[in-house]
């Protein structure tokens, strides 16, 4: 997509609120998230050339996602959209619009126990999303709108208020619990739930399926006909709705779909990295489902959707801090790599009508993409101002909407940047902040190792180097204390927590010495 100068004109009619219509004239948004799938898990090409057009890749020829290409073509995909590194803080970064340094969900939320690390900051917010916290479900809930979860939630342990998502805001929860991956995704085995013979619950079941228990029903299949059920019943009460449909797919563990695993075969992966593209053909094929079921609804003209992954991919194929599992990306899901933050997004109206009012106040263009850097953060403000939904002015949100960029033009005033804020171990990468501003990517690591080429430091020009391969710490001092330097202040800004040395004591990022 090529940078143009916007029309401001064209912009101002394109973004006035909902806030003043009819209730009818209010858009259905479905959000649907996949969990662990990144950026490359996909056949649609949404890495994007020096022009700004969609370039393929080998893995683009691996995978199968018919049904994101027909979304893509009904909309605009990005090429630059970044999540948390791990599942709870983006999903929490979803829920409240704010970064996870802010909301402090810094890692994913282990159900039993404190899973921060020995040097993590023990006050971190393991208990995550309660009633009391300002969430997206709650406010959409207080303009009219039906709010439905389906899938995996993963917003508090499991003795917490948030293990329900009916605590925060939703009025219908199925499959959602305080776990982050399934038991098992197989139907036979009850979802990891007694019965049969599974003669013991794991603590990993998946709740609410038990009409599906002892068949051939694959939970990716399960949730799909769960979600078509809840969209039918909210169209028939004639009340505007808030699908959040979070699978728990691509997450390990990686069992095959039987659907689609003759597709992979003879394709020389390893058995795991073709249960784990079963996996993503299964989520597909849900997401094809799910748009002939609007259809056959007649709400697709008006139902607004928003496709995006959790966090980078964890596919099976190769070191995490290696081009390998996202590659041309370096990295994977919990690395401090771009293989492990950028994640696929597409926005799109569930079928084109450009004489619908609704698409007119928003007009995605068709087959687009956008180059523009974007975030979880940003999809709290876009939904609400789309929806005309009021928030609370005492809430800090991070995010800025996207309006102008969903309708195909770049927005002058964004602000070229993300935080991600990760001070635990152990993972892919451990105790680490990385900060992008513009072309620029730096990553300060608050102890030292192998993986951090032995230094507190890494600098990548992304636009010169977009595959990681060059740092650049050593040899542009000035740009490495310019990126720490505001790194540091947006660390400040929202008042982050930090990982602690042996004595206990806050370990603070450092400015490089001249």
């Amino acid at each position: 997509m090529n940078r143009f100068v916007p029309l401001i004109f064209t912009i101002v009619c394109v973004v006035v609120p909902v806030a003043h219509t009819a209730e009818k004239s209010k858009p259905n948004i479905i959000l649907m998230l996949v969990d662990d799938m990144g950026v490359m898990d996909t056949s649609l090409p949404c890495l994007a050339d020096e022009s700004g057009r969609p370039r393929r890749y080998p893995l683009n020829d691996f995978y199968r996602t018919p049904n994101m290409e027909r979304l893509a073509r009904q909309g605009i995909r990005f090429s630059q959209f970044n999540a948390m590194s791990v599942c709870s803080p983006t999903r929490i970064a979803i829920m409240t619009g704010q970064n996870a340094a802010r909301h402090r969900t810094t890692n994913w939320i282990a159900p039993d126990k404190n899973n921060g690390g020995a040097m993590g900051p023990p006050d971190w917010n393991w208990r995550g999303l309660g009633p009391s916290d300002v969430s997206l479900p709650k406010l959409l809930k207080s303009n009219g709108y039906r709010t439905i979860h389906v899938g995996k939630g993963h917003f508090g342990p499991r003795d917490s208020d948030g293990a329900d998502p009916r605590n925060i805001g939703f009025d219908v929860n199925i499959g959602g619990a305080s776990i982050g991956a399934p038991a098992t995704y197989y139907g036979e085995r009850n979802y990891g739930n007694a019965g049969g013979e599974t003669k013991e619950r794991s603590p990993a079941a998946v709740p609410g399926l038990d009409k599906y228990h002892g068949t051939e029903t694959f939970l990716t299949e399960a949730l799909t006909l769960e979600a078509k059920s809840q969209l039918t019943d909210a169209v028939e009460t004639k009340q505007p709705f808030f699908l959040y449909f979070a699978h728990y797919a691509v997450h390990s563990p990686f069992n095959s779909d039987p659907r689609f695993a003759a597709h992979y075969k003879d394709s020389g992966k390893p058995p795991a990295a073709q249960a784990f593209a079963t996996l993503i053909e299964g989520m597909d094929k849900s997401l094809g489902d799910l748009l002939d079921h609007l259809e056959a609804l007649g709400v697709a003209e008006s139902t607004l959707i928003l496709f995006v992954g959790d966090n980078g991919s964890d596919a099976p194929l190769g070191h995490e801090h290696a081009v390998a599992c996202a590659a041309p990306l370096r990295g994977k899901k919990g690395s401090h790599y771009e293989g492990g933050v950028r994640v696929p997004f597409i926005a799109a109206w569930g079928k084109r009508d450009e004489n619908n009012p609704l698409q007119q106040r928003l007009p995605i263009p068709a087959d687009a993409i956008q180059t523009q850097l974007a975030s979880v953060p940003d999809l709290f403000p876009t939904i609400a101002g789309i929806t005309g939904t009021e928030i609370t002015s005492d809430h800090r949100v991070d995010g800025a909407r996207l309006d102008t960029l969903l309708v195909g033009k770049p927005d002058r005033a964004r602000r070229e940047s993300f935080l991600m804020h990760y001070p635990h171990a152990p993972h892919r990468s451990d105790y680490w902040t990385s900060y992008r501003n513009g072309e620029w990517k730096v990553i300060y690591h608050y102890f030292p190792s192998v993986a951090s080429e032995g230094s507190h430091y890494q600098l990548f020009h992304l636009r010169s180097d977009p595959f990681e391969q060059i740092n650049l710490a050593e040899t542009r001092p000035e740009e490495l204390s310019r990126m720490m330097r505001s790194m540091i202040e947006e660390l400040q800004s929202a008042d982050a927590l930090y990982p602690v040395d042996s004595d206990r004591q806050r370990v603070l990022p450092q400015l490089p010495q001249p």
